[in-house]
């Protein structure tokens, strides 16, 4: 007898990669530092969450700023978006093209201790986070500064066995952790609770993050 497998319940992910990255990086790292550099001017002045000294989160306009290099990111950030709608929802092409997009955008610096909590996005359909500068080394910590996505089914591990304690993906129940790298984009809904883990390295690690909602006129 052979029993039918089925994945009924599902969490998306989108992945990409900028080609040629590196002189956009470069550009917007040090556009990031400079903004930092004035202090409350660029700062997001009312966070949601408690900021650590280690980290630096600016205000979310980011994606309205004029400079073509914010330009082309917003343009490869949205590119990827709107392709991931896509594949995930039942909506034809002509649905697609009048979908209008909107987002809030920031970035982070974060040095070495910096960190930031759990938490999701309620006010948003879909999230992305992308690299711009890793940061040098780990400080000989494996899990340092990862994007962490514990898993959102918390009761499976309620009880573990024999049987369920060897679960292969996509059925078992750990945490998904990322460590980006430049020009790495990801993408995932904004329900998702995640968390960036300490960063045990050496310089800034920097990152764009971003939520969207959309109209359908």
């Amino acid at each position: 007898m052979a029993v039918t497998l089925s994945t009924p319940f599902a969490v998306p992910f989108g992945f990409d990669t900028l080609p040629d990255c590196a002189s956009l990086n470069a550009e917007l790292r040090a556009l990031f530092l400079a903004r930092e550099a004035e202090g409350q001017a660029y700062a997001n002045a009312r966070p949601t969450m408690a900021i650590n000294p280690s980290l630096f989160e600016s205000r979310f306009d980011l994606f309205k700023w004029p400079e073509p290099v914010i330009r082309r990111l917003r343009e490869f950030c949205w590119e990827n978006l709107y392709a991931m709608v896509g594949q995930t929802t039942s909506h034809d092409a002509a649905t697609l093209r009048k979908l209008v997009g909107h987002a809030d955008a920031w970035f982070h610096i974060t040095r070495r201790g910096g960190w930031f909590g759990l938490h999701n996005h309620p006010m948003a359909s879909w999230s992305g986070v992308y690299c711009v500068d890793a940061g040098r080394g780990d400080g000989g910590r494996r899990d340092s500064g990862l994007l962490s996505f514990p898993h959102p089914a918390r009761d499976g591990a309620m009880f573990v066995d024999p049987a369920s304690r060897a679960l292969k993906l996509p059925y078992n129940y750990v945490t998904r952790e990322f460590r980006l790298e430049p020009g790495q984009l990801l993408l995932f809904p904004s329900w998702l609770m995640h968390q960036v883990t300490p960063f045990a390295g050496d310089g800034e690690r920097i990152t764009v993050a971003f939520n969207a909602w959309f109209s359908l006129p």
